[in-house]
């Protein structure tokens, strides 16, 4: 291998056969679907002008999620994207979510306990009550935004409930969360790093300030408890119990009120089907899953191969940088019948949902983030069964990791 080889590989970006396209960015962002399904059906994988290489097919990203071979990247992406150091760069450093082995289980064990599916389905009534609430607030208005009055403050509002956080603080961690999550998208330019990594301070810093109430006035809180309990067991370093909470805020924040919106919005877009789940309460489940399906709010997976990888005769380099495409691997053709249709009572849907993760990296959040769809759902059926779209639909932007959505105007 000669110097230029070892170059390519450290930065994670390999070198690819003949007829092998490498996607740029400018052409996912203006097509996803469109520009994944034409190579989908042609190539398992596809180079990536910053990520390296997209995995584009449902068994191809399902078994990859869980295979031994493939990790999570530490620090390899903001390296990669010209973030060597700083508090935008411990989040990667210091999270679970990029960490790899013991590393990975030390950081997410002390959230295990809080977030396990039986525990969080105790929440249920007080998600239901807390979205029928946010309902009747905005249903004299004419006219709404749905996110900004509906989907983003039902997670936010319930891990700031978890998490011990007060209400008023919403506005500021939120908008936080939404700008250091950008650092996530492959559309950031060099001169808006220094934004993201003051919103990454910001949030810090926030997080840091609460710890230190808890530690001057412990409460009956989450905070309190998870302070507590990594100082006495001394296995999370400072910085980790931050990161570990900062993770917290942007994952039950962010995703969540972009998929509660476009659950929404492509229901009210197939007004048969609005009406089949208004009529029929136990679809709600399956119109949750379909929407998550057919326009997922993470659009991949971030992974690095450990070994070389062979995809249908395509070897990934080891070290590469992985994208494993959720946008792609949901419109598969060969998993889903008419895959570029939604259809809530679809048959083919999987079992486990892949924008979740898979293996040890598993989404801990997944049981609370599918019932805040399904109650946030389920309340504008109970409470705004008129609801309809005032404008286009709202425009769904990314194709890689955590995606961003304009606004959902209705009106019931």
């Amino acid at each position: 291998m000669d110097g230029t080889d070892e170059t390519t590989q450290r930065a994670g970006m390999p070198r690819w056969p003949d007829g092998v396209p490498t996607l740029t960015v400018a052409e996912l962002e203006a097509d996803p679907h469109g520009t994944f399904r034409t190579w989908r059906r042609q190539w398992p994988v596809v180079g990536h002008e910053v990520a390296g290489c997209v995995v584009l097919r449902a068994g191809d990203v399902d078994r990859l999620m869980r295979d031994p071979r493939v990790q999570a990247t530490e620090t390899l992406y903001p390296e990669m994207r010209g973030i060597p150091v700083g508090r935008l760069f411990d989040i990667f450093a210091h999270g679970m979510l990029t960490a790899n082995g013991a590393v990975h289980r030390r950081r997410r064990s002390p959230f295990t306990r809080t977030f396990a599916a039986r525990m969080i389905e105790g929440l249920r009534p007080r998600i239901r009550a807390a979205a029928e609430s946010l309902v009747r607030d905005w249903l004299p208005d004419r006219e709404v935004d749905l996110v900004a009055r509906y989907t983003a403050l039902i997670p936010a509002q319930t891990i700031a409930d978890i998490l011990g956080l007060p209400h008023d603080d919403i506005p500021l961690f939120t908008r936080l969360a939404y700008e250091v999550s950008r650092v996530l998208s492959f559309t950031f330019e060099p001169e808006d790093i220094p934004g993201l990594e003051a919103a990454a301070s910001a949030l810090q810093d926030y997080v840091v300030t609460g710890l230190e109430l808890r530690r001057a006035a412990p409460r009956d809180d989450f905070l309190t408890r998870f302070l507590a309990e990594a100082e006495a067991a001394g296995d999370l370093t400072a910085e980790e119990v931050v990161v570990q909470l900062v993770q917290m805020i942007i994952g039950g924040t962010d995703t969540t009120r972009v998929a509660g919106a476009m659950q929404a919005a492509l229901l009210l877009q197939h007004p048969e089907q609005w009406a089949a789940v208004r009529c029929e309460p136990g679809l709600i489940p399956a119109a949750v899953a379909e929407s998550l399906r057919y326009e997922p709010s993470v659009g991949s997976a971030g992974r690095v191969a450990r070994e070389a990888i062979d995809l249908d005769g395509i070897v990934i380099p080891a070290g590469s940088m992985i994208m494993l495409s959720t946008l792609s691997a949901l419109r598969d053709e060969a998993a889903f019948r008419d895959a570029d249709t939604f259809d809530i009572r679809r048959a083919d849907l999987p079992r486990l949902q892949p924008i979740f993760g898979g293996g040890a990296h598993r989404c801990i959040g997944e049981a609370l983030a599918r019932i805040e769809l399904e109650e946030g759902l389920g309340a504008l059926m109970r409470l705004a069964p008129g609801l309809r779209l005032t404008g286009a639909m709202p425009v769904l932007h990314g194709h890689a990791c955590i995606r961003r959505i304009g606004p959902l105007q209705v009106a019931a």
